[in-house]
């Protein structure tokens, strides 16, 4: 057994961004941005053309504040994408992401979206799924690590002993 694994905390924020889990969480948003940005510079477009005009307002409104959370979920997964190759550190990573606001916003009135196309409603609510997975990823990830274990580990005796024993010299 290593000395480093002795006592010390296993990074687990910094597993937890290089995992499987996080591969997919990107793979996800990335897909959600490209089909956000592919509905609004397309059939959104026409959607938008087709309504009154409060309804045109709230749907100017709401895709904005729908593009700037991808916006903002798609840097967070990018910084983190950054730390998993090796371009930057988590710390560093951490500092950078203060730029990143994912704070859920209000939620969208109830008559408003009845006022928008089907298909943005749909895109507001997963935006707004993926934005409370990401911010629970990142909860986890960032999180402070203690500088001592919480309990002592009832192992750290028995191993310092056999540590003992077996680096002893006999003179």
């Amino acid at each position: 057994m290593s000395e480093k694994l002795a006592g010390e905390p296993v990074p687990f924020g910094q597993k937890l961004a290089a995992s499987q889990a996080f591969s997919i969480l990107f793979r996800e948003g990335m897909a959600l941005v490209e089909e956000t940005a592919a509905y609004l510079d397309g059939d959104g477009r026409t959607d938008a053309k087709k309504l009154e005009r409060a309804a045109a307002l709230s749907y100017a409104t709401e895709s904005m504040r729908l593009t700037t959370r991808l916006m903002q979920i798609a840097s967070w997964l990018l910084l983190h994408r950054a730390v998993n190759e090796g371009e930057m550190t988590l710390a560093q990573a951490s500092k950078e992401k203060k730029k990143v606001r994912l704070v859920s916003g209000e939620p969208v009135d109830a008559r408003t979206l009845a006022m928008l196309p089907d298909r943005l409603g749909g895109l507001i609510e997963r935006s707004r799924l993926l934005q409370d997975k990401v911010r629970r990823l990142d909860a986890t990830i960032h999180a402070p690590v203690p500088e001592h274990p919480l309990a002592p580990n009832p192992l750290d005796r028995h191993l310092g002993l056999l540590r003992a024993a077996f680096e002893r010299t006999d003179a």
